[in-house]
C-alpha cells in the first residue's frame, strides 16, 4: 500500500537506536519503492510537540500505520540523547547535517 506524502503516521514498533517509540507520530516525506521481493519504505520527519524537527528516519512500510479517528495523541518527554537536534529545526538543515 502506498501512503501519500505529507500525511501523519504512527510507528508500529520502537526504534531504540533513534529513541523513538511505538505510537510516535511522524510525517511521510518520501516513498521508497522496494525492489522485487523487497518491502517498500518511507522517509519520515519526526517533530516535537511545538513542530520543530527532531529526526528524519527511513523505515519499512510495515513499521508505520495510518492514524485513525479512534485514537488520541499524547505527549511524552524526549530522551536526553535525542536533544542533539537543537539549533537544527528545519528539514533542509537536518538533512545537511546528516550528509556531512
Amino acid at each position: 500500500m502506498k501512503y501519500d506524502l505529507f500525511i501523519r503516521m504512527a510507528l508500529t514498533e520502537d526504534l531504540p537506536g533513534r529513541h523513538l517509540r511505538r505510537g510516535d507520530v511522524a510525517t511521510v516525506v518520501e516513498h521508497h519503492p522496494g525492489r522485487p521481493g523487497q518491502e517498500p519504505g518511507y522517509t519520515l520527519e519526526v517533530f516535537n510537540a511545538v513542530g520543530e524537527t527532531v529526526d528524519v528516519v527511513t523505515v519499512r512500510e510495515s513499521q508505520i500505520e495510518r492514524l485513525t479517528a479512534a485514537e488520541l495523541l499524547s505527549v511524552r518527554p524526549m530522551a536526553a540523547s535525542t536533544r542533539w537536534w537543537r539549533g537544527r529545526q528545519t528539514l533542509p538543515s537536518l538533512l545537511q547535517t546528516c550528509v556531512r
